[in-house]
C-alpha cells in the first residue's frame, strides 16, 4: 500500500479513538436499559394489586375480582383487589397514578375516571389520564338499561318520549351520579330527541330502581345485573338497552338507537385496565397478553355476560384509540348539556 494512503487510514482510524470512546459510555449509561429489561423479564415478582376506585360489590369490583382470578393462575403471583372509594372515582385513580411504576399496581377503572371526569371536573382533577396512566386492555363493555315504572303508560321508546311531548318537562330520570354515563344517557336521549327530561342524581343503582318501582321516578338508566331482580318480579318494565345494538344479553330487548329518529344512539360505561404511565413498555406488553389471554376464556366471557358485560380484550395501540374516541363523544354531551359537578 502507497505511504500517502497508510498515512491517511492512519488518520482516519484516529478519528475513530474518541467515537470509541463514547460508545463504551453510551454502553455504560445503557446499563439502566438493561436493569429494566431484566425487571421486565423477571415480572411479576411479588403480588399484584388491582386498584378498584369504588365500593366493594359494584360492577368494577366484581369485575377486577373476576379478572384477578384469572390473572394469579397465568401470572402465578397473587393478585389483590384494593376498594379505594370516592371523589367519583377519582380518589382511587390518583392512589394508582401515584403508585410506583412497576407492574405491580394496577387500576380497573371505569369511563368516567378516565374519559368523562375530565370534562366535568376539569381543573379540579389532580391527574391527567393521558398523561399520568398507560392504558393496558379495555376489559368490557356494559350497557345500560333504560327501566320504567311500570304503571307509566309505555311499551317503548317511542312511546315514552311522545308521553314527554305530551308533558313538556315533566317526566324525570334518575342515574347514579353527575356525570357518570347514566346521567350522559339520559342527556343524549333527552338531546336527540329534543325532549326536556329532568335528571335526579343518587348515590348508587338501589334507591333510583326502587325509586322507579315506587312512581317517584318515572324510568332511569342502570346497569341489567342490577336491575334483574326488579325486571323479573315485575316492579319495574324493561323497555330499552343503550348498546349500539342489541345485545345477547337481552336479544328481546330493542337498542334505543332503533327508535325513529335516534338512529346512531349509544352511550355504554365500560371498564379497562391501566397502569402507572412509566411503567416500563416491555411489562405492559406483558399484562395485555394475559389480559387478553384471560378475556378468551369461555368461563370468564360467561361470567363477564352474566354481569351485564361483554367481553372485549384489545392491545394497547387499540385500546389508546378507544379511549381517545370515547373521551371526544362524552366531552360533547357534557359540554351541550352544561354538566358541572354541582348541577
Amino acid at each position: 500500500m502507497p505511504t500517502a494512503s497508510l498515512t491517511a487510514r492512519r488518520r482516519w482510524l484516529s478519528t475513530l479513538a474518541p467515537a470509541a470512546a463514547l460508545l463504551s459510555v453510551a454502553a455504560g449509561l445503557g446499563l439502566p436499559g438493561a436493569a429494566l429489561a431484566d425487571e421486565a423479564a423477571a415480572w411479576p415478582s411479588k403480588p399484584i394489586t388491582i386498584i378498584v376506585p369504588f365500593s366493594a360489590g359494584g360492577g368494577v369490583d366484581v369485575t377486577a375480582r373476576l379478572l384477578a382470578e384469572k390473572l394469579r393462575t397465568s401470572l402465578k403471583q397473587p393478585v389483590n383487589v384494593d376498594n379505594k372509594a370516592g371523589g367519583s372515582g377519582m380518589i382511587g385513580a390518583l392512589a394508582a397514578v401515584r403508585a410506583p411504576a412497576d407492574g405491580h399496581t394496577l387500576l380497573l377503572s371505569s369511563a368516567g375516571e378516565v374519559a368523562i371526569n375530565p370534562h366535568v371536573y376539569k381543573a379540579r382533577m389532580q391527574y391527567a389520564p393521558e398523561k399520568d396512566l398507560a392504558p393496558i386492555s379495555l376489559v368490557v363493555r356494559v350497557p345500560n338499561v333504560l327501566v320504567v315504572n311500570p304503571q307509566l303508560p309505555v311499551r317503548n321508546v317511542a312511546e315514552l318520549l311522545a308521553l314527554a311531548r305530551s308533558k313538556p318537562g315533566s317526566l324525570n330520570y334518575g342515574s347514579s351520579g353527575i356525570g357518570n354515563p347514566q346521567h350522559l344517557a339520559g342527556e343524549l336521549l333527552d338531546q336527540m330527541s329534543g325532549q326536556s327530561l329532568t335528571h335526579v342524581p343518587y348515590r348508587g343503582a338501589s334507591n333510583q330502581l326502587t325509586d322507579t318501582a315506587g312512581g317517584n321516578l318515572d324510568f332511569t338508566f342502570t346497569s341489567l345485573a342490577g336491575a334483574r331482580a326488579f325486571i323479573k318480579d315485575g316492579r319495574v318494565r324493561p323497555i330499552a338497552m343503550t348498546s349500539p345494538k342489541r345485545t345477547p344479553m337481552a336479544p328481546d330487548l330493542p337498542a334505543v338507537a332503533e327508535t325513529p329518529g335516534l338512529a346512531g344512539y349509544a352511550l355504554e360505561n365500560w371498564f379497562g385496565l391501566f397502569a402507572p404511565a412509566a411503567t416500563p413498555p416491555a411489562i405492559q406488553a406483558k399484562l395485555n397478553a394475559a389480559v387478553v389471554a384471560a378475556l378468551h376464556d369461555a368461563d370468564l366471557v360467561k361470567r363477564l355476560a352474566e354481569l351485564g358485560g361483554d367481553a372485549e380484550p384489545l392491545s394497547q395501540d387499540a385500546f389508546r384509540t378507544f379511549i381517545k374516541a370515547e373521551s371526544a363523544r362524552f366531552a360533547r354531551i357534557v359540554e351541550k348539556a352544561r354538566i358541572t359537578p354541582d348541577n
